[in-house]
Formats: structure tokens, sequence, C-alpha cells
């Protein structure tokens, strides 16, 4: 199959007030190792929500940045907003679920 990434462009570290965006120079390092295929041979962890596979390091970014936890000033913030996203992914799959096959649907989001 083919490798897909999932890339934060955008916010991170709060809600809009709170966090800020990614700097652009951290968004081109990781997509710069995206390309060089650096990126794929890192270790990760799995996020328990999304059941995404994270990277633990990326050359030129802070390690911390790469876990969207890990920039929230209150850890238990994020889980809640984590979790409140994943039931809306939960609740606007339900119209797709009787095509769907048992494999994709196992790939949702758990809460």
């Amino acid at each position: 199959g083919a490798t897909t990434w999932l890339v934060n462009t955008g916010w991170s570290g709060g809600g809009y007030g709170e966090g800020s965006r990614i700097k652009l120079k951290y968004t081109r390092a990781i997509i710069d190792a995206i390309h060089s295929g650096h990126l794929k041979e890192v270790p990760t962890t799995v996020d328990p929500v999304f059941g995404l596979a994270v990277p633990q390091q990326c050359p030129s970014v802070p390690d911390e940045i790469l876990n969207p936890k890990s920039t929230w000033p209150h850890p238990d913030h994020y889980e809640g907003a984590a979790k409140k996203l994943a039931a809306l992914f939960i609740k606007n799959f339900e119209q797709y679920e009787d095509e769907a096959s048992a494999e994709v649907k196992a790939a949702g989001p758990k809460v």
C-alpha cells in the first residue's frame, strides 16, 4: 500500500487564543524528511485515540512539536479536545457504515 502522512500545518498547543501557529520552518523540515524517506525510518508511538503512528524525531524539528499532546500546557485539555474530535468523526461516519468494510470501520478513532 501507499504511505500517507498527516502533517499539521496549522494550529498547535491549545485552542484558539491559547496555542499558536506551527512555524513554517518546522513544516518545511517535516516535508523534507518525508520526501527524503528519513521520517519513515524513525521510531514512532501510536496515538491512543486516532491510531496514527507519530514520529518521535525529525531533523530540525523539536521533538515536542511532533506529539500534539506535548505542545498543550494542560495535557488533559488536549485529551478532551481529541476525544471530542474523535466523537465528531465517529458520528459523521455513521452515514457510511453500511457501505464500509470491517477493516475500514476498525481503523476509525477510539473514544
